[in-house]
């Protein structure tokens, strides 16, 4: 998990969680779970939420492909990676 770039791009994250649909509490979780990895620095939430965020970005972007950037996804990735 690379952190720097993860807390870089994380707002844009959650920002765009929020608009998506069925995304709004995956934003708020995904939130939490990086405050609480900046605190504990155990990663497993911000990992698993952030893949949960992928998945939900790329099912958004098969029904519209306006709704999701193909950038957003591919930082996502590398910043979990």
């Amino acid at each position: 998990m690379q952190v720097e770039k993860l807390e870089k791009m994380l707002p844009e994250a959650v920002q765009k969680l929020e608009k998506v649909k069925g995304g709004e509490t995956l934003a708020a979780e995904l939130s939490w779970c990086w405050v609480s990895f900046q605190n504990d620095q155990n990663p497993a939430g911000v990992i698993q939420k952030g893949l949960e965020a992928i998945e939900l970005f790329k099912e958004a972007r098969e029904k519209n492909s306006k709704a999701v950037s193909k950038k957003l996804i591919e930082s996502l990735e590398k910043a979990l990676n």
